[in-house]
């Protein structure tokens, strides 16, 4: 069961919070000052730490450095702070993602079950084998993609997409299905984003993207992979 250490200095805040995470059918403490949180990550090891940047005894980046050191739990960092250097340098510290507040409830769900879904695509794919398809190479272990051994940069959103159809290589995706599928229930993305995503991928990995052989459009039913070059 998933587990999540919920550490925030204001009461009001966590509970809330707890609520909906007990809600979703997951385990959860709460941690009200910085050197709490840390006895909580080392001794009861959750997948998920919900924490603001603000603590007493321990501020959330240094807590955010420690989680880091000592395990591989999914962060996300509460910040009441806007500026751009702020949240950069939460990431840098190691979060996995970041809030400002005030913030939905809706939308902290969905970004906590996202994290979840991108950590079980980690792992499906370090299990998964290279993907070739002619000159192509996807490694979903390193979550790379390489045309005759060059390195294509491909961002988060557009590596998911990329794998979930060549790894479904022939099959048929309408828009919501690759939503659904990558993203999954509570997305914050619309269906025509997909298409803003294919029309990149095609001009990174085509060598024509105007006729495009991997990434095709099926008229009035969505995308696919073609595997013709497998």
């Amino acid at each position: 069961m998933t587990r999540v250490l919920i550490v925030e200095d204001e009461a009001n805040i966590a509970r809330l919070v707890e609520t909906h995470c007990r809600q979703a059918g997951w385990q959860t403490r709460i941690a009200l000052d910085g050197r709490e949180g840390l006895r909580q990550v080392e001794h009861w090891n959750p997948n998920l730490v919900v924490l603001d940047l603000m603590l007493p005894g321990m501020d959330g980046l240094e807590l955010c450095r420690r989680i880091r050191s000592c395990g591989d739990a999914l962060i996300l960092m509460l910040t009441a702070m806007r500026s751009e250097e702020d949240r950069v340098i939460g990431l840098e510290m190691g979060a996995d993602d970041y809030l400002t507040k005030p913030f939905g409830v809706r939308e902290l769900m969905a970004r906590l079950r996202a994290l979840l879904r991108r950590r079980r695509m980690d792992q499906e794919c370090q299990s998964q084998k290279v993907l070739r398809f002619g000159s192509l190479e996807i490694h979903p272990a390193r979550r790379e993609v390489r045309r005759q051994k060059d390195l294509i940069d491909l961002t988060a959103m557009e590596f998911g997409v990329l794998y979930f159809l060549a790894s479904r290589a022939g099959a048929v995706f309408s828009r919501d299905q690759i939503l659904e599928q990558v993203w999954g229930p509570d997305r914050h993305v619309y269906d025509r984003s997909i298409d803003s995503i294919i029309a990149r991928l095609r001009r990174k990995l085509e060598p024509d993207p105007e006729n495009p052989s991997y990434l095709q459009t099926v008229w009035g039913a969505g995308y696919r992979f073609n595997d013709r070059h497998s």
